[in-house]
């Protein structure tokens, strides 16, 4: 479980860089989703 998560993230955060460097406006919609799914995933809701 772990293991699956750790190698997300930095997939995750290359693939949002990218995205928020060529379209800065989703910024905003790229920390929420990210929050959102996060706080879901910590609170167990889903498995990962």
């Amino acid at each position: 479980m772990i293991n699956i998560h750790t190698h997300l993230s930095p997939i995750i955060s290359i693939i949002a860089g990218v995205v928020i460097l060529l379209m800065p406006r989703l910024l905003n919609y790229i920390v929420a989703i990210y929050l959102i799914l996060i706080g879901i995933i910590g609170l167990d809701l889903v498995r990962v």
